[in-house]
């Protein structure tokens, strides 16, 4: 399921937290490989996480919040990897959570708002219909032990 190549990228996102660069292509490579549906993109989903990816996106995420392309690239990695409504989609939506993708998905940045939107309604669970620009008060819920509001600005 693509894991060498999966270790080798969380690897450079670890390496190297500093470089923009670096840290928007290893975002785009996860990106790339999580698509997809079926056992074999679940498979590539969980695969990301096992090899620690969450934490590094979130890593890349908060060390270059005014790097638009970083974000986008880390929100479309995001969207893919929590995508779905099975058992393990959950799971990975808790996992992301755990890992503190929340605050980094919900800053209102105008350079960024479209992609963070779908990273969310990956996270949360909703349609990216759901997630719209007046949205407000979005609630969410991963069991007992996270919930909270997203609310995003105009």
């Amino acid at each position: 399921a693509d894991a060498g190549a999966l270790t080798r990228i969380v690897a450079a996102m670890r390496a190297h937290p500093a470089s923009a660069a670096v840290q928007e292509q290893t975002c785009l490579a996860l990106c790339d490989i999580t698509g997809g549906a079926g056992a074999r993109g679940d498979a590539r989903k969980q695969a990301a996480v096992d090899a620690g990816a969450l934490p590094q996106i979130v890593a890349a995420m908060s060390a270059h919040a005014g790097k638009a392309a970083v974000l986008q690239g880390a929100c479309w990695a995001l969207g893919h990897i929590t995508t779905g409504v099975n058992a393990q989609d959950k799971a990975r939506k808790k996992a992301a959570a755990n890992a503190g993708v929340l605050p980094q998905i919900v800053v209102d940045d105008e350079r960024t708002r479209g992609q963070r939107r779908r990273a969310a309604a990956g996270v949360l669970g909703a349609g990216h219909y759901h997630i719209r620009r007046r949205c407000t008060g979005l609630r969410f819920t991963f069991g007992d032990d996270a919930q909270g509001t997203i609310t995003f600005g105009d």
